[in-house]
């Protein structure tokens, strides 16, 4: 369960789980092409007529280990 833009409460049933609820997408990459992407999200919300919410933040690496050999 989770509060939207609009201070409605979205809730998950089994019926309703592809109908308006929130999604959260995190992506973690340099300021630099963060501040790039920023106006493509901002023109995806502007097309579809929907709002959103964008933030950003900084992040310290705790652990970092990459599955190639």
């Amino acid at each position: 369960m989770s509060y939207g833009a609009n201070t409605v409460i979205h809730t998950a049933h089994f019926i309703e789980v592809s109908q308006d609820l929130p999604v959260v997408i995190e992506i973690i990459d340099t300021e630099e092409k963060i501040n790039t992407f920023i106006p493509v999200i901002n023109d995806i919300f502007e097309r579809s007529g929907k709002g959103g919410l964008v933030t950003t933040e900084k992040v310290n690496v705790i652990f970092y280990k990459s599955n190639k050999q």
